[in-house]
């Protein structure tokens, strides 16, 4: 006879999400990190859009200057649709930029589209050009900073990384002008491109920008390999290979590196996520003709779409970026390829 008192728990069967996430849990992983990106990259258009809206200012004066009449101001507003309600020009804007077409721009009258075509393959040939040299360079340096660790070459390249981080990346670009553009004129200012260089004139031309986002993205990437490799290295799998007279590195290369992985790969696309946003400095400097230089002239005239396009742009290529990251960082987690 069973014990009246003893109570036993109904088991409620899983819903069908919990049981495809018990079942693929990778899958489900990356489901939810698109999922995210996409609300967020839908979030950033609202402030974007919001936020160049709230700048105080009119396009329309700065246009016809302050002697305008109203009624001028007003037909240069209603040709531009300043007059229709803000949620309509929002949601105008956000279905056209979804199509790949942003407009036109106020102050040249040009289609944003195709100016932002030919600015943005300028500064993804500068990042991806800077990001090929920094980021082999960067595991490299990391490396072999941690098998010589607390010796010379290790308090070397720590100092010298400390020190690029320091440096913000203008006055790196205005020292590497300085000597190798002015005093040595061995390298082109400014670093203009013109369509139909070939591909080793446009890399002479772009010299002084990579090696000016090169310094700027190799310090912390390096730095965080060193840290990430260090605390595998710390663990007692590597206490005991290292015990069984596997050498440093070896144990490095073939052990460390690779279960150090995911943090890598964060960081590395963190840092390519900057070469593409970050470079609207470096290319003011040097004058480069890509989209950072292109927002900014924008802003000096108040042209609006062309800020919004390159902000969302901007975005979008930060959040694809950290969405890469995250889903290698995942695919990389041997407990998720392989669950039990």
């Amino acid at each position: 006879m069973s014990n009246p008192t003893e109570i036993k728990p109904a088991e409620a069967p899983s819903p069908s999400g919990l049981r495809l996430k018990a079942r693929f849990p990778l899958l489900a992983l990356i489901a939810e990190r698109l999922l995210l990106s996409v609300l967020l990259l839908f979030a950033v258009s609202v402030l974007i859009f919001g936020g160049v809206e709230a700048l105080p200012g009119d396009f329309a004066t700065t246009y016809l200057g302050q002697s305008a009449t109203p009624q001028a101001v007003a037909n240069i507003r209603s040709e531009l649709g300043l007059d229709r309600p803000l949620v309509t020009r929002y949601v105008s804007w956000l279905g056209g930029a979804l199509q790949g077409d942003f407009g036109t721009s106020w102050a040249s009258r040009n289609s944003v589209s195709e100016q932002v075509g030919k600015r943005l393959g300028n500064s993804l040939f500068l990042a991806g050009f800077a990001a090929i040299i920094a980021v082999p360079l960067a595991v490299g340096l990391g490396m072999l900073s941690v098998h010589f660790r607390n010796r010379m070459p290790d308090k070397i390249i720590n100092v010298l990384s400390l020190a690029a981080i320091s440096l913000p990346e203008f006055f790196i670009g205005y020292l590497l002008i300085l000597y190798f553009a002015v005093d040595f004129g061995i390298a082109t200012f400014p670093a203009t491109v013109y369509d139909g260089m070939g591909l080793a004139e446009r890399i002479q031309t772009i010299a002084l920008p990579t090696a000016t986002l090169v310094l700027v993205v190799l310090a912390h990437m390096m730095r965080m390999t060193r840290a990430a490799i260090l605390s595998v290295m710390s663990s007692a799998y590597m206490e005991t290979a290292e015990l069984k007279g596997l050498s440093a590195a070896r144990a490095i290369v073939k052990h460390a590196a690779p279960n150090a992985l995911a943090p890598i790969i964060n960081v590395v696309a963190l840092n390519l996520a900057y070469l593409v946003v970050g470079v609207v400095v470096v290319e003011v400097v040097f004058v480069y003709p890509g989209m950072g230089q292109y927002m900014v002239d924008a802003v000096t005239v108040r042209d609006m779409p062309v800020v919004q396009a390159c902000g969302l742009i901007f975005a979008a290529v930060y959040i694809l970026l950290n969405m890469v990251a995250d889903i290698l960082a995942i695919v990389a987690n041997p407990r998720l390829r392989h669950p039990r």
